[in-house]
């Protein structure tokens, strides 16, 4: 097959380019009121391009910004469906929120689907945990006794003594559910997601069901279970959508674990700006380490069970089983032991919080040696396990009448290799060295707020950039990232760096306007007493906002904190003010009152933090005022945060300009997209914050923003 490497022939070109035409004029004929619109018809043919390797055959990647309302996802149906479906790859589309997952799935596939040729089948990839149990369910609806009432002895026990099967126990409607559950399961009617219950399902009772990875193995050969049947089906589609998590798990484990291959698909990451952070995740490790020691020693105390199953011919794996966790036990005792001293005698000091950051992420207190052993036995005691699950799963063929022990005993199996992975993979993060002029990683240690033994290893890739070109830039046969919010300060530098992507590299960089018309809307700068970090800014916002409401029917004031918007809430509600304020009520609920007060023509203000300022789709009479109190700036609070703003002063930069300013023009920039959704929408955005016009990165904030009609009073 080729692969991005190898040019598309021209008559191919030429065929590709005649369907994406055809696919065009079909859909525009097809649609209702159809209304082309030149932005997206430019995105669709610059998508093109970079996919029939017109700007660089060797490295097929765009980005681009395309602002609010130009159709990016149909754009990129258009383009890439039938250049995929010609090159025999798999398109698979990666999105960081459900939102448009759903709109996806249920609205823009569908939509285009009866009108594209080569035709396709599309299917939507989730995680493990969405996906109910078949077993589970059918025991827990039949009335069977909770894994916590098992006998003292089995593997279940261990499992419920690891806190991964103990639960309430089921109330009289939690059962009658249930059965309602296996029932439509049963006949066909649901098909096993926890996404497609007509009904919510509450979290403590979904969890006695989710299928895990632990106790879901495909040695097991459960023909009937939704997780595996929908992987299934994923073989079978052309267009697969899926999350960023999921997405990068798979990447960051050589891919082709839950999704094709890299050389075999064309990525179309949707909110892109989440991918440096979302890969940030995924190449994090948390080593907490007295419950992995008190898994292990259950698990010591349990493990001479596997004789009961695999008889004679287990002895030597037993024997280097029991050789493992000899060793590994003390390792792991030892790390611990030397933390706990080293806190008591004060050597390490954490904050309040109970978190303490390595600055310049060195290892102190001789950790360099425990951790090294640790890392060594934990990749001995992996290699121990591997051969017991197979002779349980030859046992399993053998004795079916054992079915139950040695299903549990897999799962138990299963949670010890996932844990000594975590382990070894934890330790060896944490001591790799840091060549020069790299980024070294954040490395810290946190003290467990509930149990008050716990000490917690922490360990986060700063730099990700290397990652993502080893598992995706350099091996996918195509990538297109989009998103509304990809420059900073009129520049793609900061997304650049922060994906590790180059300059001269090849990659294309695209960036178009959005089409609304933005001038008709007004921003407003009041002329304001004193800045955020005044004492009497709280008391300011208690003073301006109810100005900025007077006489409106919807608005949305966006916080930078919880306390301060609760504080706010508080001083207008004491002024007689109706608000809806985020924590109160569920999202969607406070959303659902927020219309339905609209539609009435009763004036409605929502109050909402940062989540609220992405995402959030208010179209219309729904959204006409729009309060910023602060400029988007994060407080480098978190390990993270600190350890990157440390190495850029380290480096000779300046951590401000070249991290601060250009994430708070990216925030900035979504928030004020709020107010706008539609090609008729307008309304107003006040900004509270005075630093716009006292600070010199003030006006460069500004001309980053849509053109609005800018009033300063």
């Amino acid at each position: 097959m080729p692969n991005s490497t190898v040019t598309v022939p021209n008559k191919s070109t030429g065929d590709y380019q005649s369907l994406v035409r055809d696919n065009y004029r079909r859909l525009s004929k097809a649609l209702p009121n159809f209304k082309p619109r030149r932005e997206q018809n430019y995105l669709v043919a610059e998508m093109s391009k970079v996919l029939s390797g017109r700007y660089d055959a060797a490295r097929r990647i765009l980005v681009a910004e395309a602002g609010t309302g130009i159709g990016k996802s149909l754009a990129y149906l258009q383009a890439g469906i039938p250049w995929a479906r010609m090159q025999q790859k798999k398109l698979v589309i990666s999105t960081a929120t459900l939102a448009l997952q759903e709109q996806l799935i249920e609205k823009d596939l569908p939509l285009f689907h009866p009108h594209c040729k080569p035709s396709f089948k599309f299917a939507l990839a989730k995680g493990r945990a969405r996906y109910c149990c078949a077993r589970r369910l059918s025991d827990l609806s039949a009335g069977a006794a909770q894994t916590q009432m098992f006998d003292p002895g089995s593997f279940e026990q261990v499992l419920a003594d690891n806190h991964l099967l103990a639960h309430a126990p089921l109330t009289e409607s939690q059962q009658s559910q249930l059965a309602k559950m296996w029932q439509a399961y049963s006949d066909g009617s649901w098909a096993g997601d926890k996404d497609s219950w007509p009904t919510p399902i509450e979290s403590a009772l979904w969890q006695q069901i989710q299928a895990e990875r632990h106790s879901c193995q495909p040695m097991l050969g459960h023909q009937t279970c939704p997780f595996h049947k929908a992987r299934a089906e994923l073989e079978q589609a052309d267009v697969i959508v899926v999350n960023h998590a999921l997405l990068l798990a798979d990447l960051s484990m050589g891919g082709g674990i839950v999704l094709p291959e890299p050389e075999q698909c064309l990525y179309i990451l949707d909110e892109a700006h989440h991918i440096a952070s979302v890969a940030r995740d995924q190449g994090s490790a948390r080593l907490a380490l007295r419950q992995l020691r008190r898994s292990l020693e259950q698990f010591n105390k349990w493990h001479g069970k596997l004789n009961d199953l695999l008889g004679s011919d287990g002895q030597s794996a037993i024997a280097k089983l029991q050789h493992g966790l000899a060793q590994l036990i003390p390792s792991l005792n030892e790390l611990y032991r030397q933390l706990v001293s080293a806190l008591q005698r004060r050597d390490l000091t954490p904050d309040d919080q109970g978190c303490l950051r390595f600055t310049t992420g060195d290892l102190p207190c001789g950790l360099d040696e425990p951790l090294t052993r640790l890392k060594e036995d934990s990749q001995i005691f992996c290699r121990a396990l591997a051969p017991i699950s197979s002779q349980l799963a030859e046992q399993l063929k053998i004795n079916p009448s054992q079915s139950a022990a040695i299903e549990a005993a897999l799962a138990m199996i299963s949670l010890q290799l996932l844990q000594a992975e975590q382990l070894r993979d934890g330790s060896a993060l944490l001591l790799k060295p840091t060549l020069e002029k790299q980024t070294p990683p954040a490395r810290w240690l946190e003290l467990d707020a509930k149990d008050k033994q716990e000490v917690v290893l922490c360990v986060t890739p700063l730099a990700v950039g290397h990652l993502l070109e080893q598992w995706c830039w350099s091996r996918a046969s195509a990538v297109i990232m989009v998103s509304a919010t990809l420059t900073a300060l009129n520049d793609f530098g900061y997304f650049r760096r922060s994906v590790g992507l180059r300059a001269d590299d090849g990659s294309h960089y695209l960036r178009l306007n959005s089409p609304f018309d933005y001038p008709r809307s007004r921003l407003i700068i009041p002329h304001l007493a004193c800045e955020p970090s005044s004492e009497q800014f709280d008391a300011l916002l208690a003073e301006q906002i109810p100005l900025w409401l007077a006489d409106q029917n919807a608005s949305l004031v966006l916080f930078s904190s919880y306390r301060q918007m609760n504080q706010a809430a508080t001083a207008l509600r004491a002024q007689g003010q109706s608000i809806l304020v985020q924590g109160e009520a569920s999202r969607q609920a406070l959303l659902h009152l927020h219309r339905e007060k609209c539609d009435g023509q009763q004036p409605s203000v929502l109050f909402g933090t940062g989540s609220f300022a992405e995402g959030l789709d208010l179209p219309g009479h729904y959204l006409t005022n729009l309060i910023i109190t602060k400029l988007p700036f994060a407080v480098p609070t978190s390990p993270v945060e600190e350890a990157m703003a440390e190495w850029i002063t380290q480096s000779g930069g300046n951590a401000f300009m070249q991290l601060a300013l250009p994430e708070a023009s990216r925030k900035l920039i979504q928030a004020c997209g709020r107010l706008l959704r539609s090609e008729t929408d307008e309304g107003r955005i006040v900004l509270l914050d005075k630093r716009l016009v006292s600070k010199r990165y003030g006006p460069a904030l500004l001309q980053a923003l849509p053109p609005f009609t800018i009033l300063k009073q």
